[in-house]
């Protein structure tokens, strides 16, 4: 693996264009795009102040984005209400869009790049700007600006969760149709945290906050299709979701250790994985080797600790006494194929799990595959967007680690191999966020105030 020479960076501002030719990075109110291949720059903008700028901090950029064809880039300012939009082939053209008393509390881009979606302050309206028209569309009272809404995997509908009169409601438009509202429903919650639209479009998962277990399935009509609650209840809600590629499966985990696998045909549990602190015969136990970077000096690779047989690990006990206990499944994630399931559990802040699905033609029997173990806190675990059995984490040390199955071994099968990789950095370097590019061949390694990339190195190289 190759490493880029160290960069700054702002607001953890760091993202490769869809194509994965460029990157762009904010430096406090600037943006700057260079090429992937040589990391030099290409083009630089600076956001010009509002009348709302007061100080200097005012003006630096706290979101920014590529849109899907990386012809046109934005970066906004939260404090000072405004979003510029920058056109990677025209350094002159520019557009602007100033919020005004609402407020801004984010901005993105819609997957057809040429909408940007304003959230207002205090969850007054999402405003939908169009770069091609200069007009807006606004939506009163989105409930979450941050979870509570999705657009359909062809990019065709847009649902928002919204608050009307007290109650919780769901509202699907049509992108195509600028926005326009196609349906409007209750939805059975009182106090919705966040919901999840299906990869297949045709179905949305809607849970209830904190303090009730309940997960609700509906059709795009409206139409309730399930309900979920644990048996007997666990006493705190559902603390994360995440959908199979397939559509078929719903993994359900809330703040009791257990991540319940739903199926789409009863939306019932069709099997329940339980953390324990015993590693089983059959199960692999990953192992960060102590003070492997000093041994290194921070350079090479490195093998994690391969364990069999019967292990245990250090669960922490949480204080369910207090508010946001240190329990349950802080992350859910499916690869590619979706036959594995990640899995971090916050009283095991140092590991990550790794379960196996079954394909359609084998018995139904999820297992856990292998407990990856470090000397800190994981920050990150991400599945590679383009392979089925890569995995990157990170935790916050002047390293990355590894997990892949494509390894051939000599007899000519798959084996699974983990790796502890120093990042060449002459000063201290701490890697708190990683993130793969598109083509899943780089990553993005990003500490507080600065960024490197990394890449594969080509075979023959």
């Amino acid at each position: 693996m190759d490493f880029t020479e160290i960069y700054r960076q702002s607001a953890n501002l760091v993202s490769f264009s869809p194509g994965a030719h460029f990157i762009l990075n904010a430096v406090e109110d600037f943006l700057v795009v260079r090429r992937t291949d040589t990391l030099q720059i290409t083009c630089t903008w600076s956001i010009t102040p509002s009348a709302r700028t007061t100080t200097e901090s005012d003006r630096w950029i706290s979101h920014a984005g590529w849109s899907c064809d990386s012809e046109y880039l934005f970066a906004a300012s939260a404090k000072s209400g405004i979003v510029q939009v920058f056109k990677l082939r025209d350094e002159t053209w520019t557009a602007r869009i100033e919020t005004g008393a609402e407020g801004l509390v984010k901005a993105e881009w819609a997957p057809d790049g040429r909408n940007i979606l304003c959230f207002s302050e205090w969850g007054l309206r999402v405003s939908i700007w169009s770069i091609v028209t200069g007009t807006a569309t606004y939506i009163q009272f989105p409930i979450h600006p941050d979870r509570g809404y999705a657009f359909r995997a062809d990019a065709r509908y847009f649902v928002l969760a919204e608050r009307h009169r007290s109650k919780d409601t769901l509202g699907i438009y049509d992108v195509s149709d600028s926005f326009k509202l196609v349906r409007h429903f209750p939805l059975p919650t009182t106090n919705l945290s966040s919901l999840a639209l299906s990869p297949t479009g045709n179905c949305i998962a809607v849970w209830e906050g904190v303090l009730e277990y309940k997960l609700s399935i509906l059709s795009l009509a409206g139409d309730v299709q399930g309900t979920f609650t644990p048996n007997p209840d666990p006493g705190f809600g559902v603390r994360s979701v995440a959908w199979h590629p397939s559509g078929m499966f719903l993994a359900v985990g809330g703040w009791d250790d257990k991540v319940h696998i739903l199926d789409s045909l009863t939306w019932s549990a069709t099997c329940t994985l339980e953390l324990s602190s015993r590693i089983t015969s059959g199960v692999t136990l990953w192992r960060e080797p102590a003070n492997w970077l000093e041994s290194t000096q921070g350079r090479g690779f490195l093998s994690y600790e391969r364990l069999n047989g019967p292990q245990t690990i250090g669960l922490l006990k949480a204080d369910l006494s207090k508010p946001s206990p240190k329990s349950g499944a802080v992350q859910l994630e499916w690869n590619k194929t979706g036959a594995l399931l990640l899995v971090r559990y916050d009283n095991v802040p140092n590991g990550v799990h790794l379960y196996d699905f079954p394909t359609p033609s084998e018995p139904f029997v999820p297992r856990l595959r292998c407990v990856l173990m470090h000397q800190k806190p994981v920050m990150h675990a991400r599945w590679n967007p383009m392979r089925k059995g890569s995995l990157v984490i990170c935790c916050g040390t002047q390293s990355v680690f590894t997990w892949s199955d494509e390894w051939v071994g000599e007899g000519g099968d798959g084996e699974d191999m983990a790796e502890c990789i120093g990042v060449p950095a002459s000063t201290k370097y701490e890697t708190r966020d990683v993130r793969w590019a598109p083509d899943g061949k780089g990553m993005v390694l990003m500490d507080k105030d600065r960024f490197c990339c990394a890449f594969e190195v080509e075979e023959g190289a």
